[in-house]
């Protein structure tokens, strides 16, 4: 901590973030024993965060991620996309294709940002706030795979063929190491086979992706 930094500020802010990584909740005890400090200023951090709906507390006394939460989170969108759109368009430029950053919303797959070439005659009509479910498409599939993985650090790329739209092929890889953001970058294009260098060019995209959001 430095004199220009806030303890309090930076306990509640440690307050979420331990409760953001665990599904069950942590009791006031495990959160004093997390942070260093005595039980009191526990409950006074969440009675704080209980006001901005950031924090909520079950009968049993566990503390969980609050509703509020969610409202924070609709602002994340127009900031990924915007740090996004570089590599966006240097992929579509380079493959030809629509190049996509999709992000996960629930059990759906959600196009946040999406940039079409500018120099080819034709290609698939792809639209920022197009959804559907995880376990179709090409940008879905590498999510789900990249949360299978062994190895999560060196994830690979996920190819699909004619499962959002006929005649269209799909390549997609995940972001890897960004805390809270989990999605995927790909390119979808009108042809029934993937050409060999797209799989990799779309990795590479991925990796700029996560870079600029780290």
């Amino acid at each position: 901590m430095t004199t220009e930094t806030s303890q309090t500020l930076d306990r509640g802010l440690r307050v979420l973030k331990l409760l953001a990584d665990t599904d069950h909740g942590l009791t006031v005890t495990e959160l004093s024993n997390k942070l260093g400090v005595n039980r009191t200023v526990v409950y006074r951090l969440l009675a704080t965060l209980e006001q901005h709906a950031l924090v909520r507390r079950d009968l049993g006394g566990r503390a969980r991620v609050g509703l509020g939460v969610l409202r924070l989170g609709r602002q994340v969108h127009p900031l990924v996309r915007e740090a996004a759109l570089p590599a966006l368009r240097s992929l579509a430029e380079d493959i030809g294709a629509t190049a996509h950053l999709t992000l996960v919303d629930g059990s759906d797959a959600l196009a946040v940002a999406v940039v079409e070439p500018t120099w080819t005659d034709y290609h698939v009509a792809y639209r920022a706030g197009f959804r559907h479910p995880l376990d179709r498409g090409a940008a879905g599939r590498a999510i789900l795979s990249a949360r299978q993985t062994a190895d999560p650090s060196h994830p690979g790329y996920t190819l699909t063929h004619g499962e959002l739209e006929a005649g269209a092929s799909g390549a997609a890889a995940p972001l890897v190491g960004v805390s809270g953001v989990e999605g995927s970058v790909g390119v979808v294009m009108l042809t029934d086979a993937v050409p060999e260098r797209v799989g990799p060019r779309v990795l590479d995209a991925a990796r700029e992706v996560a870079d600029a959001l780290r």
